[in-house]
């Protein structure tokens, strides 16, 4: 039986996305975990109206620091593992089997995922490395499988809207520290746990569909609205983690970085000269405010305040395909919603006579919906243009996500290379 699992989940002022997060964790094909939301009154309201509200545990909270929030939900886990998800990511079905996997070996404290950006075809997070001064560094990997990375060998950087960790690791380590009110929590925790001797793993299939939702700190294109919060952040980090004589060179490498990226804004449009010397100004702002800010190493954790609560999820659940043109969108969209509603977890893809870029999200309604070109690119590699036929391009793109949607590939029936449990509109 594997270890249950609390998916712990932190939510501010962004109801909506809160609502879409939590359908998609109702299809977690995983046999054992309990949900834990920690959310602001919107949110707790948006909870407490989803038909499976009973099911949840919810924290009420609505300070603006993403630490203690964690550290709320944490007190209320009760799984040997601790798992956390952004409210504006959806994870894959599969996510959290894949993710808790590695904690078999007893040597791995922590696990980490691949995050896919908004076209949920493209990665915006694999696997990282960061050392003491915030330098970040690409991990190579090759294959599949999850790699376990001693501290030793490098850091691996987790993020926290797809990490995993042992809960008495976390105890013991104190948690999240709430000097870092928004940005390197986890790389702070990461850190200490590499100072404490102890793994981690990265894990390819573990997947989550990440949307950065708009929010106080950043527009829906990402422009950053206030870097305030991040340059206290990386003040606290470098005063933790940082060797004194290397702090004012990587301050000045972090700051120089930062003005790059708004420069790069200021020259495709979303910012001003006006609005980078104000977010360059809340930067600084931030530096000298988290000079002053308390980081101590936090106390150890006690044990879960409740009992752990089962969450039904969908293990075991049929997998369904639906597939069609794009001028029979509404249609499709009604039979994927349908067979959602039925307990199926439903992939729908639908294909234009054109050469469209593919992208993939998941349905308010509970499915996910993969639209582009029949002749289009979905991964960005490879031909700009793929002829072939519309059978063809569709057992191709149910190939690709077979593994993190759970379909089963190994027998022929319906859709050529496509399982038993697939069914095909065409």
């Amino acid at each position: 039986m594997p270890a249950p699992v609390s998916v712990v989940i932190v939510s501010r002022g962004r109801p909506a996305a809160l609502d879409l997060c939590l359908t998609g964790v109702a299809q977690l094909d995983h046999p054992a975990f309990e949900v834990v939301v920690v959310a602001c009154p919107e949110g707790a309201a948006r909870v407490r109206s989803r038909p499976d509200a009973a099911h949840l545990k919810l924290v009420a909270f609505d300070e603006a620091n993403i630490s203690e929030a964690r550290n709320r939900g944490i007190a209320r886990a009760a799984g040997g593992i601790v798992a956390f998800l952004d409210d504006d990511a959806v994870p894959e079905p599969t996510w959290l089997t894949h993710l808790a996997a590695p904690f078999a070996e007893a040597r791995v404290a922590a696990a980490g995922g691949y995050v896919r950006g908004r076209n949920g075809i493209d990665f915006q997070w694999r696997a990282r490395t960061v050392t003491a001064t915030g330098d970040e560094a690409e991990l190579p990997l090759s294959g599949a499988a999850p790699r376990v990375v001693a501290p030793s060998e490098a850091t691996l950087k987790l993020q926290g809207t797809n990490m995993a960790w042992r809960r008495s690791v976390l105890a013991e380590l104190g948690g999240f520290d709430p000097a870092f009110r928004f940005y390197l929590d986890e790389t702070d925790l990461d850190l200490r746990r590499a100072d404490a001797g102890l793994s981690a793993a990265a894990v390819p299939l573990a997947q989550v569909h990440h949307g950065y939702a708009e929010s106080t700190r950043r527009s829906r294109d990402r422009t950053p609205r206030d870097l305030t919060e991040i340059g206290a952040s990386m003040a606290v980090f470098l005063r933790k983690h940082c060797p004194e004589a290397q702090r004012d060179s990587a301050w000045r490498t972090f700051r120089a970085a930062q003005r790059q990226r708004l420069v790069v804004l200021m020259q495709r449009g979303p910012l001003g000269p006006d609005d980078a010397w104000r977010l360059l100004r809340g930067l600084d702002r931030g530096a000298r405010e988290g000079a002053r800010r308390a980081a101590v190493t936090p106390a150890p954790l006690s044990a879960s305040e409740t009992r752990f609560q089962p969450y039904p999820g969908r293990p075991g659940a049929l997998r369904s395909v639906v597939a069609g043109r794009a001028w029979s969108r509404a249609a499709l969209r009604r039979e994927a919603a349908a067979r959602a509603a039925a307990g199926e977890i439903v992939s729908l893809f639908r294909f234009s006579h054109t050469t469209l870029y593919h992208t993939v999200h998941f349905h308010p309604d509970g499915y996910w919906e993969q639209a582009g070109g029949l002749w289009g690119r979905s991964t960005r590699l490879g031909r700009l243009i793929r002829p072939g036929l519309f059978r063809r391009r569709l057992q191709l793109e149910v190939v690709r996500v077979s593994t993190v949607r759970g379909i089963d590939t190994t027998a022929q029936t319906g859709i050529p290379g496509t399982g038993k449990d697939t069914r095909e509109r065409i």
